[in-house]
């Protein structure tokens, strides 16, 4: 089983025993270290202080200092539904981006497909180009 597959297999399995019923999302992420960091959206009252499914993973990295090499984020519908693989928006790509524009993330896709891409992929024109100095957190650093 390949690392990618292994990230939607466990988001599908947490997903099923953390939400039993109705809607349910996970992210897991893959590390250097060969860690598996899972997280969930937290369930709040103000929607407009809502954190994306991936973040508490991505603080579990850096607290634990590793560095993220792959990243997937699953939903589903209610527990009827086929699980959906969301592509990172674009707040959870600029912090994915840290560990440098090879962190592999899942992607949606129509027949949703398990398919992975690159965060260089994702955005060939992203912001850093225009600057020569900036210095991504890269694999020896983490």
């Amino acid at each position: 089983m390949t690392i990618e597959e292994k990230l939607f297999n466990t988001a599908q399995q947490f997903i099923k025993s953390r939400y039993p019923e109705g809607w349910g999302g996970a992210a897991a992420m893959y590390s250097k270290k060969g860690n598996i960091y899972i997280s969930v959206a937290p369930e709040i009252i103000n929607a407009s202080s809502a954190l994306c499914i991936e973040t508490g993973a991505i603080l579990e990295a850096h607290k634990n200092q590793d560095a993220i090499t792959h990243s997937i984020c699953v939903v589903r519908d209610d527990t009827q539904s086929h699980f959906k693989i969301l592509t990172p928006c674009g707040t959870c790509q600029e912090r994915l981006a840290y560990w440098g524009d090879k962190v592999k993330v899942g992607v949606t896709v129509r027949n949703n497909q398990l398919l992975y891409k690159n965060l260089k992929e994702l955005q060939p024109y992203h912001w850093t180009h225009a600057y020569d100095d900036i210095k991504y957190c890269d694999d020896d650093d983490a």
